[in-house]
């Protein structure tokens, strides 16, 4: 045992051409850090409404369509942000949808929807991916402010308090399935399927 000990030890400050081992595995423990440390502060730099709306695609089309709603402002105070709605809270459900915002920045590269014409012209493709995003994960991001738990839905209408009650508490429904256009105008919803 002792034997191996020393053996390890010598590994350790044995150099290789020019450092040792020890020497490099805290230079690679301090560099890990420093690249955890910059990762992270890069994804919470994009993760603020400023760097959603920095494009104009964002700023000119649904960007103006949020202010005149609920989520951006209200009796409360409390505003709901790009982020709030469009990207998940735990680590590996953003670091995925992060992944997937991805194509979004090709499609400002290629310019796609630079004007107004061509975001209205995809709005209802674009939607749609919003929309199936949000029914396969049941809604998360709204979940994380709205929770049926703390709702009373005797003080809602008599037509949510159906839906909330019935639908969705049971799992039948998510958010999204009734709630499409709650932060932003819809599309041209012919074709949509359940939408009346």
């Amino acid at each position: 045992m002792i034997n191996k000990l020393k053996e390890l030890w010598g590994t350790i400050r044995q150099p290789s051409r020019y450092f040792s081992l020890g020497v490099l595995t805290v230079a690679g423990f301090i560099a890990g850090i420093i690249f955890w440390g910059g990762f992270n502060t890069a994804l919470e730099a994009t993760n603020t409404e400023t760097f959603c709306i920095s494009c104009h695609e964002m700023n000119n089309n649904v960007y103006q369509e949020l202010k005149s709603t609920i989520h951006y402002t209200n009796r409360s105070g409390v505003r709901a942000t790009c982020p709030d709605c469009h990207v998940p809270h735990d680590w590996t459900d953003k670091i995925a949808r992060k992944m997937q915002a991805s194509k979004e920045v090709w499609g400002t590269i290629f310019r796609t929807i630079d004007t107004r014409e061509k975001f209205l012209a995809k709005r209802k493709e674009l939607a749609s991916h919003e929309w199936d995003r949000l029914k396969a994960n049941d809604s998360l991001e709204c979940r994380n402010c709205h929770n049926f738990q703390y709702m009373d839905f005797t003080r809602q209408g008599k037509r949510a308090e159906q839906a909330h009650s019935a639908g969705l508490a049971t799992g039948e429904k998510t958010c999204i399935d009734c709630h499409k256009g709650i932060a932003h105008e819809l599309p041209n919803m012919a074709g949509v399927e359940g939408w009346q």
